[in-house]
């Protein structure tokens, strides 16, 4: 998998991959950069830290590295506001070189262009093993499907795999109430599949939805808190 993967360019001007097997992109391509921003980093970081702004360091995993791009603009975002967060993500097909070294994503946003070192060693640090990446962004990366990973306790959510009609097993109901046990009290989380049969599964696993609006072309996404 990821053999064939090919740039493209999204709606925003920024860069998502195509994986010509499964027929699908790695994010909408209404922007790649605005959905995650959308979701993972407004509706997901930003509104469960100002529910929990004394309960540090902040807790992330996510599932689907992909691109880098939903660590990067978190890595972003705890350097900005100088909060530490833990960061686990797992990505069974990492990306070549000759693809993340092309992505554009400081492109987009000039002021973020002293951060394209950072960007890049995200990508190239060693899979399968945790280390601070800078001051307030510590991160583990491991090479390691969903069913077989060892969660950790957690806050946030970003549930970024591929949609179900294209991984199905991903959004089996036993996978996430694996997900769901690892979240800590007042997690959320968040993801840009808006399916009916998700909802219900999150609800049925004791998760409170509530009404978000999608990013750029998309009505909707899920967003689910767990009680305290």
């Amino acid at each position: 998998m990821n053999k064939d993967a090919k740039i493209i360019v999204t709606e925003d001007g920024s860069h998502s991959v195509y994986l010509p097997e499964i027929n699908e992109s790695y994010h909408s391509s209404h922007g790649a950069y605005r959905e995650s921003i959308h979701i993972f980093l407004l509706y997901g970081l930003e509104a469960w830290f100002a529910r929990n702004r004394g309960k540090l360091p902040v807790r992330i995993f996510e599932v689907g590295f992909g691109t880098g791009l939903n660590a990067w603009l978190t890595l972003i975002w705890a350097e900005q506001n100088q909060v530490p967060v833990l960061y686990h993500t797992i990505e069974p097909f990492p990306l070549e070189k000759e693809i993340f070294s092309k992505l554009n994503y400081i492109e987009i946003d000039e002021t973020l262009t002293h951060y394209n070192p950072q960007f890049q060693r995200l990508h190239t640090m060693e899979w399968n093993t945790g280390k601070p990446l800078t001051e307030y962004f510590n991160i583990k990366k491991e090479t390691v499907k969903l069913e077989d990973a060892m969660l950790y306790s957690t806050d946030i959510v970003y549930f970024d795999a591929f949609s179900p009609k294209k991984q199905p097993e991903l959004w089996d109901k036993d996978l996430l109430a694996k997900v769901v046990a690892s979240m800590n009290p007042n997690g959320v989380f968040v993801t840009y599949c808006a399916a009916a049969k998700l909802k219900k599964n999150l609800q049925e696993l004791g998760l409170s939805l509530d009404e978000v609006p999608g990013p750029p072309g998309k009505k909707e996404m899920t967003r689910g808190w767990k009680s305290s």
